[in-house]
């Protein structure tokens, strides 16, 4: 198990059912990014500080445990439908929320100290949704099983991290540096170039969730053998 391997099974499950994924997240990700706006627009830009985390709070639950949901369909041969998979995933919302906000809070005061303590809460709580969504625990239930978890493979779960989502903040940093030089992009463009890297960065949703199953499966095993 490597993180090279991981990313390569990643991406061919991503890139074959890219179509599914789309349909099934990318309406609820462009809301997202319209809400967004839409917020800025009434209340200014940075009128309230935590009015992005809000308005992410709202939707990201309900695509990211979708797909979650559609994930583990597939990995056992199920083909549901989107209508079948949002269906599930409306009732686990409340708990995918306060999961989201907690998680937030947990990283965002670890970046407060440093960046790396930061990072480190990220892996930590990496497969927390997982446990949630797949497992039926509670927010805080499935927090402390993520640090049980991801144990002894920090630097696997941070390298997929890392190969996903650095070249996503590059190519963010270098679209705003390149083509809007500061200054607040077209909505239409902002919209587009904010739902597309919302799309991609689903990818880092695909990879984390083919690490949990392969650790997953290595405690399993440990278990049987003692």
């Amino acid at each position: 198990m490597n993180v090279l391997t991981i990313l390569r099974d990643a991406w061919y499950f991503y890139s074959r059912n890219l179509t599914t994924i789309a349909r099934l997240c990318l309406p609820l990700i462009v809301l997202e990014s319209c809400a967004k706006l839409a917020v800025d627009h009434w209340l200014g830009k940075g009128a309230l500080p935590a009015q992005e985390l809000l308005t992410g709070i709202l939707f990201y639950p309900l695509y990211v445990g979708a797909l979650i949901l559609f994930l583990d369909a597939r990995s056992r041969g199920h083909e549901p439908s989107v209508r079948e998979v949002l269906a599930r995933t409306l009732p686990i919302w409340p708990a995918l929320a306060v999961l989201a906000a907690l998680g937030t809070l947990l990283i965002v005061l670890g970046a407060s100290l440093f960046v790396l303590p930061g990072l480190w809460v990220m892996v930590k709580i990496a497969f927390a949704e997982y446990l949630l969504v797949l497992r039926g625990m509670t927010p805080l239930a499935a927090l402390k099983a993520s640090f049980q978890q991801t144990r002894g493979h920090f630097l696997l779960i941070l390298g997929c991290i890392l190969a996903v989502l650095l070249p996503l903040w590059i190519l963010e940093a270098w679209i705003a540096a390149q083509f809007w030089a500061g200054e607040p992009p077209p909505p239409a463009q902002a919209i587009l170039v904010d739902s597309a890297v919302g799309l991609i960065q689903l990818l880092a949703t695909v990879v984390l969730f083919r690490c949990f199953m392969l650790c997953s499966a290595q405690a399993i095993t440990r278990d049987e053998q003692r």
